[in-house]
């Protein structure tokens, strides 16, 4: 079982009720196992869209991208502007 830390960012946090947060994981895992644990964690979150954008230790990865303990997971919602 691995801790990841996880920032939520714009609509995500509001969603979330927070900006970061750890959740407990097996690991090593994936960014989309992270994702699905964090809708558990904050059911806030299950109105995300089913693959958001995910950035690893301030990288934006797809989703199937490799985690272990101690990394960073960031949820990014879609930007949008003129």
């Amino acid at each position: 079982m691995g801790k990841i830390s996880v920032r939520f960012f714009a609509r995500y946090a509001e969603l979330a009720g927070c900006t970061w947060s750890h959740v407990n994981v097996d690991t090593p895992t994936t960014v989309a196992d992270v994702i699905a644990r964090v809708r558990e964690v904050f059911p806030g979150t299950q109105v995300m869209p089913a693959t958001p954008l995910a950035a690893l230790n301030q990288r934006q990865v797809k989703l199937d991208a490799r985690v272990t303990e101690g990394d960073e997971v960031a949820l990014l919602p879609p930007l949008s502007g003129g």
